[in-house]
């Protein structure tokens, strides 16, 4: 979801700068505000109890980051962690709710936001039960093209290492790139360059 600016400035939003690998907030941290990516990358992750990094999503410039756990009183259940230095719009939780009353078609957009996160949280949870490599890939893949308007074969760039990848599937690295090259072989991605066109 993305709110103006101007109007997160208005309602009394700071900045703040994160370097790769600082937290944003952590998992069992109580939600006090809203956070949007002005410029950089961020992972929501956990670990598993074998200490296995397991990520939720990754989020870009001009995304929010867990608003919809503000209208909860539970702890966060995940980490918000910078992939790339960031800087990030921060508004406190009792701003963020005046904002929303002075401005109802944010609340739209924010459901719909909230709906697509769903969505993909369905879909992957869905994935992740399946034992088959090819379509847990094929799946992410599906669901990162689905957003583009041009669909024919290897016109979509992957924008996720083999890495991320993986940590979004449950599957491990040497499994990921294995099946990525198997992919290739029966042509349903190209790799060009390291990079995978799906």
């Amino acid at each position: 979801m993305v709110i103006d600016e101007e109007i997160l400035y208005q309602m009394g939003a700071t900045i703040e700068n994160y370097n790769v690998s600082d937290f944003i907030f952590c998992e069992n941290n109580i939600p006090s505000y809203y956070y949007q990516i002005a410029v950089g990358e961020v992972k929501l992750n956990n670990y598993n109890e074998e200490g296995k990094e397991i990520i939720q999503t990754i989020l870009e410039s001009g995304e929010s980051i867990g608003e919809s756990l503000l209208f909860m009183d539970k702890p966060y259940p995940i980490n918000a962690v910078a992939l790339t230095a960031c800087v990030i719009i921060k508004l406190s939780k009792s701003s963020f709710f005046l904002l929303l009353k002075k401005y109802p078609e944010i609340s739209l957009d924010m459901n719909r936001c909230i709906s697509q996160s769903l969505y993909f949280k369905f879909i992957m949870t869905q994935n992740i039960c399946s034992q088959n490599p090819v379509s847990k890939l094929k799946t992410l893949m599906d669901y990162l093209k689905s957003f583009e308007i041009e669909k024919s074969p290897f016109s979509f760039q992957i924008p996720l290492t083999r890495q991320q990848m993986a940590s979004l599937t449950g599957l491990c690295v040497e499994t990921t790139i294995r099946t990525i090259k198997a992919m290739e072989r029966n042509n349903m991605v190209k790799i060009c360059n390291r990079k995978i066109l799906y």
